[in-house]
């Protein structure tokens, strides 16, 4: 498999806006032609690159649009907390869909096979000839994770793991603190995790972050209408 541009790569995320188009099993929107429109509604709006969950998603979006694609594959192990790209094996079949930078899972949380983390990137870059996105919780593992050789790292686990921060709010402490941190070592940090407005996405750029990642906010209707009538519910008239 042919190794990304990585310069390149890097360049075209800077500043810009992220989609995530997953949609669960039951949900009105799952399936692979559903999340192939919403990329390219996203495409659309102006967003510079997408993410998107396994390789029939992936392969669907990537017959639409050209724009980078992270890819993960969120997998249920027996036994196992981690879901996103728990195993080399997934890595390679998310990279054969057509991802352009692997996303997984860079908790300090057990491994399947107990492998470390370090190990696991080293792994996928490997075997996928791609780019590692470092999904994690909390400061240490974000340094740890780009020391051991993770191209990028995300946000994206804060407030998902026992021992990280739980907030209703985007985890901008942990944005400002770990951008800080990766810039000298040339690590760019994308900032995830319950942004749900443009403010929010404006302030973590603000704070260092290299690019934002939104997902539910802009791909998952029923929530956003949820949002809605909630907000009617509780201030509308008596």
């Amino acid at each position: 498999m042919q190794s990304v541009n990585l310069i390149e790569l890097v360049d075209r995320l800077r500043g810009g806006l992220i989609v995530s188009c997953q949609a669960l099993t039951g949900e009105p929107l799952f399936g692979a032609q559903h999340m192939a429109v919403m990329a390219c509604a996203a495409v659309a709006g102006g967003a510079v690159a997408i993410r998107a969950n396994g390789p029939t998603d992936i392969a669907a979006i990537r017959t639409e649009i050209s724009l980078p694609i992270i890819g993960l594959f969120k997998v249920d192990l027996p036994g196992c907390e981690i879901r996103i790209t728990p195993t080399c094996e997934y890595a390679e079949r998310v990279a054969e869909a057509g991802a352009d930078l692997i996303a997984l899972d860079a908790t300090n949380r057990p491994h399947p096979g107990g492998v470390g983390v370090g190990e696991l990137i080293q792994q996928v870059q490997r075997c996928t000839g791609k780019p590692v996105l470092a999904d994690v919780s909390t400061l240490e593992e974000g340094l740890a994770a780009a020391c051991s050789g993770a191209e990028f790292v995300a946000t994206t686990l804060s407030g998902y793991t026992a021992y990280s921060q739980t907030s209703l709010d985007p985890d901008f402490m942990l944005i400002e603190h770990l951008a800080a941190e990766l810039k000298p070592l040339g690590v760019p940090l994308l900032a995830e995790g319950r942004i749900i407005t443009p403010e929010q996405a404006v302030r973590a750029l603000s704070l260092g972050a290299h690019a934002v990642v939104v997902g539910g906010a802009i791909t998952r209707p029923q929530a956003i209408t949820a949002r809605f009538v909630e907000a009617l519910q509780k201030g509308g008239p008596a």
